[in-house]
């Protein structure tokens, strides 16, 4: 039976990547791949395997994924492995399911292959832990995309501790606006990190004020992470001096008597 692979590339550091997905990657013929996956993920894969760039371009979405659509017909057709490999977890938006559902209503079956989402693993690993005791007990995942900031019912997030968003450098002012309406802090911690998980990794610290009054500059790829818990990271990322030899005054020695 016809199949397709829906696998999860993982936040871009290749030793984040599954081990399942490490395995489909070295059997495939073809790889449909997102923008935001690594090119040192992709060098695992079959060196035999045909690459496939399938990165969407603002106003050109609709039409570059009815090409994608159209490529996993075309090579499942023809009895190659194919995987669609998205940067993070394929089902954290990335129009994973509307591909698989897509595939089902064509014949073809899917296995999903999850992935490290960057949602956490970028702040994770950056200093930021998106909950933390006493700190923050509840946090959510936003989409940044402007479609969807306008459809945004911002009130529900204002008792959410730590908000996480996707995809939202270019509409971060309007993002950080609509939050400071709804009723969130002026002075609440804002955390930018672009390119997580590399060596190119630059982690920017600053508030909503000045991220709505489009002072911040960053660059994308950027996962944003909003609350207290960004104020974690200058405790969590410190260099761990050595433990000095201490001197044993309080040991004592006793002599055994035969």
């Amino acid at each position: 039976m016809q199949k397709v692979y829906l696998v999860g590339a993982g936040p871009g550091d290749p030793e984040l990547l599954t081990l399942k997905a490490f395995k489909v990657l070295q059997e495939a013929d073809v790889v449909i791949y997102d923008r935001l996956v690594s090119a040192e993920v992709l060098a695992l894969a079959n060196p035999q395997a045909k690459l496939i760039f399938a990165g969407k371009m603002k106003g050109e979405q609709e039409k570059i994924q009815n090409e994608i659509n159209r490529l996993l017909l075309v090579h499942t057709g023809v009895g190659k492995i194919v995987i669609r490999l998205k940067g993070g977890d394929p089902l954290v938006f990335g129009r994973g399911a509307e591909e698989w559902l897509f595939l089902l209503d064509h014949g073809i079956q899917v296995e999903v292959v999850p992935g490290i989402s960057a949602s956490m693993a970028v702040p994770s690993l950056a200093g930021i832990p998106v909950t933390l005791r006493g700190v923050a007990t509840s946090y959510a995942v936003i989409t940044g995309h402007r479609q969807n900031l306008e459809l945004q019912n911002w009130a529900k997030y204002l008792m959410i501790d730590t908000l996480v968003v996707l995809m939202g450098v270019d509409n971060r002012h309007l993002i950080a606006a609509n939050l400071i309406k709804a009723g969130r802090s002026l002075d609440e911690p804002v955390a930018f990190i672009e390119r997580g998980t590399t060596d190119r990794e630059r982690v920017l610290i600053t508030n909503l004020r000045d991220v709505a009054r489009g002072t911040t500059q960053v660059a994308s790829p950027a996962v944003m992470v909003i609350g207290q818990v960004v104020n974690m990271r200058k405790k969590l990322i410190r260099t761990v001096e050595p433990v000095q030899d201490r001197k044993e005054d309080h040991v004592h020695t006793y002599t055994s008597v035969a």
